[in-house]
Formats: structure tokens, C-alpha cells, sequence
């Protein structure tokens, strides 16, 4: 069953109530919130995802409610709950779905350890993934969200989830987080994406979210085999340039990126110099968005 599936009162009784299981790729969250800013928000961004029976295993049982007292009804606050604690300060109750979102990333980053974990948008073409690293202000999700909504399969504009064992790139294609100038960027670009509403004054600045693509949803249990990694750098009125990278920084780039890299030991280090071997690497100046879309679709389609 999908979330679309689900009538809103009834998506709203679960929700309220035990909490609804949902797929992203190989993860399953339970969540529950009696909020009606994060059902409006699950409704529009998770309507394509799968909604597990209650009898199946969920990796994490998160919440999201207002704290006791006055908080409730002077400057209303929300909590991201996990399993029982509190592992983050509450924020203004507007930005619940952007705690949310943020909460369900560090579930992934603090305990899927099966995985190597690394800070990075992917996205992939003709079952070749393309990992973009980088830190905030890098334009990795403004170039994610562009590819994605131009024919490339959102694999996660965040966290790029690699197998130790098999080196495959495993997707989590939930909403894609923009943020403040970006926002009105992928607007202007791609008129048709699904944008929710901005929410102002978060500690990223603006944030908005973009529904992921329905075939990347649907293709949610089909990783990918790593080809490319690319190192955006995005600076307004830039030249487009992709200049080769050395594998020896394209490595310690992702090293650099990985929450837990340092976990993994011996294992984490052979599983990202098989990675890096297995692909191309590359730095990527770019300032406008068609110059970019049209350098991935030729490297890509030449490679």
C-alpha cells in the first residue's frame, strides 16, 4: 500500500495513533505525530512511498510532538522523539516536517552502520551512480534537484548509502531539501517539481522541500553500481568547467564526508578504495544550471 492509498482521515488516525511504517529504500521508519502540518507534509512529499503492515520490522520509531507546559500554547514548540529520547533542542512548532526530516537523516547517519554512510547527493543513470560530496553551500542538492527533475533517478540528496560488501549505492529517495537562494533557483528551472511550502528563520536559513520523483520512489529497492565522483562547487555567474580529480582526493573527500568512516576500520577503507577505483573523479565549477544538466548528460552518455 502507498500513502496516496491512505484517505486523509485515515492517514491521520494512523498517524495519531500507532504510527505508520514507511519504506525509503532498505530503511524502514515508524512515525507518529498527531501534528497536522506533518500529516499535510507526509500526505504531499511520502504520497508515492510504501506504507508497511504493522507486523513489519521498523529500524526506528520516531515521533514528533509538542513539549509539556507552556510551550504548547506560548511560541509552540515541537520535539523530535526517538525510541523514548530526545536527542535534539525543540524548535518553533512551524518547522516541524524540516525536524523531521533532519531527525530521520541522523537516525540513518547514527545507526545504520551495516552501511558506509557519506555526506552526499546521488543520483544515477542507466544503473550507474553519480556521488556528489560536498559541504553546505556547495550546491550539491540545487544540482541533485536539477538532474533529478531532467531524467536522472533521485537516489538521495544527502546521504550516500554504500554496501561494504557489494560497493553498491543504495537509495533513500525521500524529499530533497533546498535552502534558501536554491529554492527560488529549482522553481525557475523546473516549473513542474512538487515544492511544499518555505519555511523561514530555521537554523539553515529558508528551507523548502521537493517531492522525489515517483519512478525513483518506485524504484526504491534497485541500488546502484558507483561511476562517478564529482566535487560541485557552485558560485553565481561561474564558468562551467569539469576538471579531472585525482583519486587520492576524490578518497580522502569521501573519507572526509563519511559519518562513519572511522567505524568501519579496515573494512571502510577497502570498501572506498574499491569505490574510488571503480569510477570517475572529478571538480565541477558551475554557475547555470543548463550548462550543468548538458556537461552530465554528455559525460554520462560517453562514459
Amino acid at each position: 500500500m502507498k500513502v496516496t492509498e491512505l484517505s486523509r482521515p485515515e492517514l491521520g488516525r494512523r498517524l495519531t495513533g500507532p504510527g505508520i511504517k514507511l519504506r525509503t529504500g532498505p530503511v524502514v521508519a515508524s512515525i507518529q505525530s498527531s501534528l497536522r502540518s506533518v500529516h499535510d507534509s507526509i500526505a504531499l512529499y511520502y504520497a508515492d512511498h510504501a506504507v508497511e503492515e504493522a507486523e513489519v520490522f521498523a529500524d526506528f520509531h520516531v515521533s514528533m510532538g509538542q513539549p509539556r507546559g507552556i510551550r504548547r500554547w506560548l511560541r509552540p514548540q515541537v520535539v523530535f522523539d526517538f525510541d523514548g529520547a530526545l536527542p535534539f533542542k525543540p524548535l518553533p512548532v512551524e518547522q516541524a516536517f524540516p525536524m523531521l526530516e533532519w531527525g530521520l537523516n541522523w537516525c540513518v547517519s547514527a545507526h545504520c552502520h551495516h552501511y558506509l554512510i557519506a555526506h552526499a547527493a546521488a543520483v544515477e543513470r542507466s544503473g550507474r551512480a553519480l556521488i556528489l560530496p560536498g559541504p553546505p553551500g556547495s550546491g550539491k542538492s540545487t544540482l541533485c534537484a536539477a538532474l533529478v527533475t531532467h531524467g536522472w533517478r533521485l537516489l538521495s540528496d544527502e546521504l550516500t548509502v554504500i554496501s561494504p560488501q557489494t560497493g553498491q549505492v543504495w537509495p533513500l529517495a525521500r524529499p530533497v531539501s533546498l535552502k534558501n537562494a536554491s529554492i527560488d533557483v529549482i522553481k525557475r528551472f523546473s516549473p513542474k517539481a512538487v515544492l511544499g511550502p518555505t519555511i523561514h528563520d530555521t537554523t539553515k536559513g529558508s528551507v523548502a522541500h521537493m517531492k522525489p520523483p515517483r519512478d525513483s520512489v518506485r524504484r526504491a529497492m534497485e541500488p546502484s553500481r558507483p561511476a562517478w565522483v564529482v566535487l560541485p562547487r557552485y558560485e553565481t555567474h561561474a564558468a562551467t568547467r569539469l576538471m579531472p580529480l585525482s583519486k587520492a582526493r576524490a578518497f580522502m573527500e569521501l573519507a572526509d564526508n563519511a559519518f562513519n568512516y572511522s567505524l568501519h576500520g579496515r573494512r571502510g577503507f577497502d570498501a572506498l578504495v574499491r569505490l574510488i577505483d571503480s569510477c570517475e573523479c572529478y571538480e565541477f565549477d558551475y554557475g547555470n544550471l543548463e550548462e550543468a544538466l548538458t556537461t552530465f548528460d554528455q559525460f554520462s552518455a560517453h562514459a
